[in-house]
């Protein structure tokens, strides 16, 4: 049984080793999400009956280090040099004709390979292990971020079996040298978290990766969406005879290799090639800031030797900057359809990143005060692909005298409402229920599943009830009559009755969706019902202070100061009113239980569950005094995993949250249904 048990360890680290090869070096998938993750949780319980069986390189051991308090310094055995820099086809003519002259050749056969915008790091791998890693530092001496490379699932813990010319075993020692960096696409996303979390944004890519890296605590790390491309060895127990055969042998051996690499002979071959890197430079996932042009043959490097700290075997040919310079014509604030108010520059119009640039978001109102962007200031706007464009920073020895700053609006700009920016958070958000600005995404949320149910009211419909002025605020959707649903595009008879008898229904609804219907910022589902089975009837919240606000569970300062800013806004209490008198009846519903399993207790739900639906999950737990939330958090007491449970799972495990399967949550409940 142990025999056959071990053989189930080897075989799950296996094909999770590979489906990690698959997905992040190849790109090409061989696993959904949910059989990875069951393939991963099978084998972390058979380790955690097992923990004699536990090895460094198993897949389960990528997060769970406590954080340092420190990195380690690590002497690299080799160098990682820096490389000398080359600005124009006349300087790159010039480095071919030296090698050319001291190696005593007609023409040279070079590897050209995209300048990364990241952070150079060292992995060593002894007997196909990876035992270390670490950062470049200055070159001589790095810091030891092992632990934090782990957590990325691009760097492998064991290197493959090889079958390639050059290399037919995995050698004894090798230390793999490449980039850390986040593609464009993750910065975009990384830097929208950050904002929405009142966290400065990050300035490029390259800042955010070494950022990442450098967490002292690995599970930091592991949440950032870090990869890396491999380039170069530096000690090492295979030898190679040119460089593309050595990056080929890194890429049989399971690490991640440019494919935009490429082998040229000649200095005619290496111009075709920049000339092809410059111009697709915006439409790759990632940012280079030039091509490094590398002597192929390893004797010839040898020959060619070093000057300084700088090897004359290759240089770093360097794109022309995605920077310009100009100036802040003036500063406005764009509402979004959330309400979330926006600064935005307006520029001097300047050609930046392939296009001409004359705007560019400031983010929230903590971006433009940590910039301090005035106008008639000159700044560096910088543009790369399809980011939206930044301004860099502000070139304050050119400020102008009496530059005023920007003085961020406490009202929207659309609709006049207040715009009240809760504290700890960085973005002010309109609080008028009939902002035009947001009156779309509105309706939506008003017509939502969890909201009113007004099946049948989707966006194409929303778009045209707005763009004709036929709703200007929620009320008015009662008021439409068939004839104008029938003038709408696409709206047949069967449909406009269809439409009518959904809103007719909607009218029937209850307090706790009623309160989610109508926005009120910081108010969800869960949020809604604590407030419904603690105030009666919509009046009754709108005439509540915020100290009664506060006695409510999970409801904070910050909260029932958003909750008490809706209500006193004179629009909001109007549409509501309109509402009601349209003939909408929200009815009260039973006060919060004080008892139960789970009173005070906050549960997260993951997977999918045999007995009931998550909807009935979530009622059962309700009704026992407990609270369901969408997230994982110190503050949740217990996640309740059904089958094909992902990231919430991992999390719970990660934090030491309780974790209850379908049989425990049921018998908690009391399940008496057979």
């Amino acid at each position: 049984m142990t025999e056959h048990l071990h053989a189930e360890v080897e075989r799950l680290r296996h094909a999770l080793n590979e489906a990690n090869y698959r997905y992040y070096v190849l790109d090409a998938p061989a696993l959904s999400d949910a059989e990875y993750d069951r393939l991963l949780r099978r084998l972390e319980t058979i380790e955690a009956e097992h923990p004699e069986w536990v090895t460094p390189d198993s897949p389960t051991q990528r997060v769970g280090a406590a954080p340092a308090e420190k990195f380690e310094r690590v002497e690299h055995r080799v160098p990682m040099l820096s490389l000398t820099d080359v600005f124009d086809d006349e300087e790159l003519a010039a480095f071919d004709e030296r090698v050319r002259k001291l190696l005593g050749v007609d023409e040279v056969d070079y590897v050209c390979e995209p300048k990364l915008d990241g952070l150079a790091i060292e992995l060593v791998y002894e007997k196909g292990r990876f035992v270390r890693g670490s950062t470049r530092g200055d070159g001589l001496v790095g810091e030891d971020v092992t632990r934090n490379l782990k957590t990325m699932k691009a760097v492998p813990l064991r290197l493959r079996a090889p079958d390639v010319r050059q290399l037919r075993e995995v050698p004894e020692l090798l230390e793999a040298r490449g980039e850390v960096l986040l593609f464009k696409d993750a910065f975009a996303r990384l830097n929208a978290q950050r904002e929405e979390a009142g966290e400065a944004a990050f300035v490029n890519p390259r800042n955010a990766a070494a950022g990442s890296l450098r967490q002292l605590d690995p599970a930091a790390t592991a949440r950032r969406p870090l990869t890396l491309f491999i380039y170069e060895v530096g000690e090492s127990s295979a030898a190679f005879s040119t460089h593309w055969e050595k990056l080929e042998a890194l890429r049989a051996l399971g690490l991640r290799v440019n494919p935009r690499n490429r082998r040229c002979r000649g200095l005619a071959a290496v111009r075709a090639y920049v000339r092809e890197t410059a111009d697709r430079r915006n439409s790759e996932p990632y940012e280079i800031d030039g091509i490094v042009v590398k002597v192929d043959s390893e004797d010839s490097r040898r020959r060619l030797g070093f000057v300084s700290r700088a090897p004359r075997w290759a240089v770093a040919y360097k794109l022309p900057p995605q920077e310009e310079a100009t100036v802040v014509e003036s500063i406005d604030v764009n509402v979004g359809r959330t309400g979330a108010l926006t600064p935005v520059a307006h520029l001097a119009p300047v050609f930046v990143g392939g296009v001409t640039v004359s705007n560019a978001s400031l983010h929230n109102e903590n971006e433009l005060r940590r910039k301090d962007v005035r106008v008639g200031d000159t700044v560096l706007v910088r543009r790369a692909g399809d980011v939206i464009p930044e301004i860099v920073q502000v070139v304050l020895t050119k400020r102008p005298h009496g530059a005023m700053p920007y003085e961020f609006p406490d009202r929207c700009p659309v609709c006049g409402s207040a715009a009240p920016r809760p504290e700890g958070e960085a973005i002010a958000r309109c609080v008028g229920m009939a902002c035009p600005a947001k009156l779309r995404e509105g309706i939506l949320h008003f017509a939502s599943r969890p909201a009113l149910d007004i099946r049948g009211l989707g966006e194409a419909l929303v778009g045209q009830l707005v763009e004709k002025g036929l709703v200007r605020e929620l009320a008015d959707l009662y008021d439409l009559s068939r004839e104008d649903w029938l003038g709408l595009e696409r709206m047949g008879e069967k449909s406009a009755d269809n439409i009518l008898a959904a809103l007719q229904r909607s009218k029937q609804t209850t307090l706790p969706r009623f309160l989610d219907a109508i926005g009120i910022p910081g108010v969800g589902e869960a949020t809604a019902k604590l407030l419904a089975q603690t105030f009666s009837d919509v009046e009754a919240l709108e005439a509540a202070d915020e100290a009664a606000l506060q006695r409510i569970r999970d409801v904070g300062p910050a909260l029932a100061g958003e909750i008490r800013a809706f209500f006193a806004e004179p629009q909001n209490r109007r549409s509501i009113h309109r509402l009601l008198e349209a003939g909408i009846r929200p009815a009260a519903v039973a006060r919060a239980a004080r008892g139960g399993v789970f009173a005070g207790k906050t549960l997260v739900l993951t997977g999918t569950l045999s007995r009931m639906t998550r909807d009935e999950a979530k009622a059962e737990i309700e009704r026992r005094g407990g609270r369901v939330s969408g997230s994982v958090s110190q503050k949740t007491d217990f996640v309740v995993a059904g089958d094909e449970a992902g990231s919430k799972l991992d999390k719970a495990r990660e934090l030491g949250v309780a974790v209850l399967d379908e049989a425990a949550f049921l018998a908690k409940l009391g399940d008496d249904r057979g």
